[in-house]
């Protein structure tokens, strides 16, 4: 008996990397799968069938799937692909929004067309994805479904030169806690995921920052990835939503969520002087948080 069995999964950016292994991990747990990706490059362009290939792995392993082409960059794809859903399985209980491309340039550089090509795919496409999905949960009155959004620490954290990504990663974990509170009496949870794994959008980052790439290592692979959003899909997280949960290099943790450390309060406006003072006071709390978090943080050995 899998942890899953009797669910349906949909799954965006399927084709490769994350997406794929979350796919196999689903269908190893008995969960029925749609496994849509466009089959496009890493910068959104071209287009092709790899979604088959994933759909055939999880067969032979005699597991039920099937491959939707759609991009999720659309409304009408994020639409096609819940219906490919219904169409398939005539229900749908998880939704992991995966797809994701690269433009990766500092603003000096950046066009118009890698700012829109990275919201478009990132941000509107769990607009476009979840739109569909969450409107069936309240129309069916369906309980105890699964959000879950790819966010990353180049939006948690912030990267050099991925001002586009950066932003609409940092956007989806937004998305998601507004999201969780909507959905909440349904029953259904909504969780981020901050991933970190060597795929096709990020092994040559990797390599061009000196660290050597070993596709044996499962602390630099995408399948560190897939049985954690597994087990958030399954029975044991009902009542665990609005979280970021991180998962890179072999590390599980969880993140911090936005919060005030410290704070003033006055009956006046604050003038320039109060300022000069307590400024910097804030500025210390907050030194003084972070490294109380980095230290907490540290990995413990299980």
């Amino acid at each position: 008996m899998g942890v899953l069995n009797g669910k349906v999964g949909v799954v965006t950016g399927a084709g490769r990397g994350i997406g794929r292994e979350i796919c196999l991990s689903f269908a190893q747990e008995g969960a029925k799968v749609v496994v849509n990706d466009l089959g496009g490059d890493r910068d959104g362009s071209g287009e092709g069938k790899i979604a088959d290939e994933v759909v055939k792995e999880i067969q032979d392993l005699g597991g039920e799937a099937v491959a939707n082409y759609d991009s999720v960059g659309t409304v009408e794809g994020g639409e096609n692909l819940f219906k490919t859903t219904i169409d398939a399985f005539g229900e749908m209980d998880f939704l992991v929004n995966n797809a994701g491309i690269l433009r990766d340039r500092t603003l000096y550089n950046m066009e118009e067309s890698d700012w829109d090509a990275i919201m478009e795919v990132h941000l509107k496409g769990h607009y476009n994805c979840t739109r569909p999905f969450v409107r069936y949960i309240r129309d069916e009155n369906r309980l105890n479904c699964r959000i879950l959004n790819m966010s990353s620490v180049s939006g948690l954290y912030g990267n050099f030169g991925q001002t586009n990504y950066g932003a609409a990663k940092a956007g989806i974990a937004g998305f998601s806690r507004s999201l969780a509170l909507e959905v909440a009496k349904y029953k259904c949870t909504v969780n981020t995921i901050s991933p970190g794994a060597a795929t096709r959008l990020t092994i040559d980052l990797i390599e061009a920052a000196g660290r050597e790439y070993d596709e044996n290592d499962w602390t630099q692979g995408p399948e560190q990835i897939a049985p954690v959003v597994t087990w958030l899909c399954s029975e044991e997280a009902n009542d665990i939503t609005s979280q970021i949960i991180h998962s890179q290099g072999g590390i599980l943790g969880i993140m911090q969520q936005p919060a005030v450390i410290k704070s003033f309060t006055s009956d006046n406006l604050w003038t320039i002087d109060q300022l000069n003072q307590l400024m910097p006071e804030l500025i210390e709390a907050k030194k003084h948080h972070d490294a109380e978090v980095e230290e907490k943080g540290k990995p413990s050995k299980t």
